[in-house]
């Protein structure tokens, strides 16, 4: 009998506390912030480059204009997938300098989430593949560039990641960008693979294994976790694994006090995807958050080899009267999430109930506990400072 009754209690509130959540979502207020997007690395109409980034201005009711919803597989510049291997290219390169500035104006901020681009493998297959091939769609172009100096000329929010000035971006581009916000990137790109396995682990890339292979003797000796990185200009790759290298196979990242304080931001949590080292000028950009590479003596005298930092920012800010600057140096938007949960107000409450964080690769942790609360700082200002 008690059984029974706790039952007729239960299921009821578990049909109606869903609703209740929708209905707190449907019910918050709009807020109109007019947000540039450039991804350029869209396969497909999941757009998983910038899914994180939807999430969060659905979820927090950001609007285009008053009344208009963003809708992730339309509101971006970049690469536009279609039907039968067709597709659009509506980037900025078709915008003229007059629209360029018409768009900084009408722009709140701009987000720079990937320029990697379209391979012609990766494409036609649709699907990861793990072998390079030609571009078909990528880099930051001169329209990007001239676009980044409009909106810092007008002093706008300008938020960039991970590869936004990596290959395919050509050195010039590249070297403006650098110039013009006061960072560099050294070239090199890691990324954590939970086994160097070739036999358990299909998704490491051939590129990877075969210039690794072409400078030691055609030797590949590793088996457990661990980094790889990749150097740019030679494809010079470094391999750091677990227990010959590393105490923790796994990278992580280090926030500072303002970090933690200004945007929620944990002080340690692991970062198991791709990020870059980048090296700021100190005089123009703080970094809020770093990186921590548990290195045993092996992998320092590694590192040191190759003249690769042991520690370099996970994220840079410049924060000023002149404009507002953030790099991000980890795919930080490309977060294996849904759309559907963006819909239920208070759904962070739960969101232990998502990832399991025991898991070394998992990456949905990081969208929860530290990119989210992030960028909702961050565009939640934005908003204020236009009131």
């Amino acid at each position: 009998m008690r059984k029974r009754k706790f039952l007729q209690i239960i299921i009821p509130a578990l049909l109606v506390f869903p609703l209740v959540m929708w209905l707190g979502w449907f019910f918050t207020p709009k807020k109109k912030l007019v947000i540039a997007i450039v991804d350029k690395t869209v396969l497909n109409t999941d757009c998983q480059e910038h899914i994180s980034l939807s999430w969060i201005i659905n979820h927090n009711r950001f609007t285009k204009t008053s009344t208009q919803d963003y809708h992730t597989s339309r509101d971006y510049f970049g690469f536009f997938p279609k039907d039968n291997e067709k597709f659009r290219m509506k980037g900025l390169e078709r915008f003229s300098s007059e629209q360029l500035k018409q768009l900084s104006n009408d722009a709140d901020l701009a987000y720079f989430t990937d320029t990697y681009g379209i391979y012609k493998n990766e494409w036609y297959s649709q699907k990861n593949n793990t072998e390079r091939s030609g571009v078909l769609y990528g880099g930051m172009s001169a329209q990007d560039v001239e676009f980044l100096q409009d909106m810092k000329d007008r002093h706008k929010l300008i938020i960039t990641e991970f590869n936004t000035i990596g290959s395919p971006t050509n050195v010039d581009n590249r070297n403006k960008f650098e110039k013009m916000f006061g960072m560099h990137w050294t070239g090199w790109t890691a990324r954590y693979f939970d086994t160097f396995d070739t036999l358990k682990n299909k998704e490491l890339p051939r590129w990877l294994i075969g210039n690794y292979k072409k400078q030691h003797q055609q030797k590949w000796p590793f088996h457990k976790a661990g980094l790889a990185f990749v150097r740019n200009d030679d494809d010079q790759i470094v391999i750091l694994e677990d227990s010959t290298h590393l105490t923790d196979p796994v990278p992580h990242i280090i926030s500072f006090g303002y970090g933690q304080k200004k945007f929620s931001l944990p002080e340690r949590i692991k970062y198991p995807f791709w990020f870059d080292v980048i090296s700021p000028s100190l005089n123009v950009n703080h970094a809020i958050s770093r990186f921590d590479i548990s290195l045993n003596k092996n992998g320092a005298a590694e590192l040191k080899k190759y003249n690769i930092p042991e520690t370099f920012p996970a994220i840079i800010m410049h924060k000023g009267k002149d404009y507002q600057f953030y790099y991000f140096s980890g795919d930080f938007c490309d977060n294996p999430i849904g759309m559907g949960t963006s819909y239920f107000k208070g759904i962070s409450l739960f969101r232990w109930m998502f990832y399991n964080s025991d898991e070394p690769d998992e990456r949905k942790s990081f969208f929860w506990t530290f990119y989210r609360p992030m960028i909702t700082a961050i565009l939640d200002e934005q908003v204020a400072a236009r009131k």
